[in-house]
C-alpha cells in the first residue's frame, strides 16, 4: 500500500520549508529542528496538571514529567524516540498526555542522556535509574501494587525492551507489559525494509547510520543493550505490544523481533500500520492514523490490565 494522503501532504509541507537532510547537519541543528515540528502539536488531552520532576542518575539527575489522570489504574514509563541524538520529553508532552488519557495510567517522560555527548551505555544507564525510579515512587504515581508498563518509539523502543530484559534479568522491578512502537533492535543496514526506495522518506537509511555513528562505535553494536534482537535469550521478558509501520527502515527488524519474542514464549501483539511512515505515533493531531495507534496501544493496555487485576 502507498503512503496514505495525509502522510503524503505532511511530507510535501516539510519538503516546502527546505533544510538539508538530518544527516548533513550537526545534532544541535538536528535537535531544534525536531523541536520546531513538536510546535505543531496540540496540547493534548486534559489530565491533572502536569509535574516536573527529576528521576535519578549515576552523577546527577535528569529531568522527567508526570501525567496523571484520574483514578490511575497504572504507571506508563515512556522513553522518547530521536535516534539517542535528538528528541526530548517536552517534545512528547502531548503523546504523554494523549496516552495517559487513553489507558488511564500515570504517564512518566523520563529523559536519558543524549549523544554524541554522551554515547552509549549513558541512555541504558538512564533508562534503567528511571524504571527503578518508578518503581520507588509506585504508591505516589498511582498505588503500591500498581502494575508497570515500559514504552517507547523508535531509540526509546530499544531502551523499553533493554531495561525490560535488565529487570527480568535482576529479579526487578516487576514490570508488567512492554509497548515497543517501530523499536530500533538491530544495527542491519542492508536488510529489506532499509533498502527498499518506498521507505526512504522523513526517515531513511542514511539517517538511522549517522545516528548510530554518533551513538556507538561498530565493535559494540552486536551488544544486546544496542541491538536487543541480537540478545542470547528472551524467554521470561513481559508480554509485548508491537507497533511497526510500513513504510519504515526500522520495519523489518521490529517484525523480526516480535517473532523471537514469540519463539521464546512471551506474548506478543504485532501490528503493522498500513500506509504509515516511521515517526507516525509521535505526531499529535497531524495525522490520523496516529489517534488510531494511540488507540490500539490503549485497547492492548486495557486488555492486559484487566487480566492482571482478575489474578490478583
Amino acid at each position: 500500500m502507498s503512503l496514505d494522503e495525509a502522510t503524503t501532504a505532511l511530507l510535501a509541507q516539510l519538503a516546502a520549508a527546505g533544510g538539508a537532510p538530518m544527516h548533513e547537519v550537526s545534532p544541535g541543528e538536528a535537535r531544534a529542528r525536531m523541536a520546531g515540528l513538536a510546535q505543531l502539536y496540540p496540547a493534548g488531552p486534559g489530565a491533572r496538571p502536569q509535574r516536573r520532576r527529576t528521576h535519578p542518575r549515576a552523577g546527577g539527575e535528569l529531568p522527567a514529567r508526570v501525567i496523571t489522570p484520574p483514578n490511575p489504574r497504572g504507571v506508563l514509563l515512556y522513553l522518547h524516540g530521536g535516534g539517542w541524538v535528538v528528541g526530548s520529553i517536552g517534545e512528547h508532552e502531548s503523546l504523554g498526555r494523549q496516552l495517559a488519557a487513553a489507558t488511564r495510567c500515570t504517564v512518566v517522560l523520563a529523559s536519558y542522556r543524549l549523544a554524541p555527548e554522551a554515547p552509549w551505555p549513558a541512555a541504558v544507564e538512564d533508562a534503567w535509574a528511571a524504571l527503578q525510579w518508578v518503581d520507588a515512587q509506585r504508591s505516589a504515581l498511582a498505588a503500591e501494587d500498581a502494575p508497570v508498563v515500559v514504552a517507547g518509539d523508535s531509540a526509546g523502543g530499544n531502551l523499553a525492551t533493554i531495561v525490560a530484559r535488565h529487570a527480568r534479568d535482576a529479579g526487578g522491578p516487576s514490570v508488567d507489559l512492554q509497548v515497543l512502537v517501530y523499536p530500533v533492535t538491530d544495527h542491519d543496514f542492508d536488510n529489506g525494509s532499509y533498502t527498499d526506495p518506498a521507505n526512504q522518506l522523513a526517515l531513511n537509511r542514511q539517517t538511522l547510520q549517522w545516528f548510530w555513528e554518533h551513538y556507538v562505535p561498530v565493535d559494540q553494536r552486536d551488544h544486546a543493550d544496542v541491538s536487543p534482537l541480537r540478545a542470547d535469550d528472551l524467554a521470561g521478558l513481559p508480554p509485548a505490544v508491537v507497533v511497526t509501520a510500513e513504510h519504515d527502515v526500522l520495519r523489518d527488524e521490529g517484525a523480526a523481533y516480535a517473532e523471537r519474542l514469540r519463539a521464546a514464549g512471551v506474548q506478543v501483539d504485532h501490528r503493522d500500520f498500513a500506509g504509515q511512515m516511521h515517526g507516525f505515533f509521535t505526531m499529535v493531531g497531524l495525522l490520523p492514523a496516529q489517534a488510531e495507534a494511540v488507540d490500539h496501544v490503549a485497547q492492548q493496555v486495557d486488555t492486559h490490565l484487566n487480566s492482571l487485576e482478575t489474578t490478583r
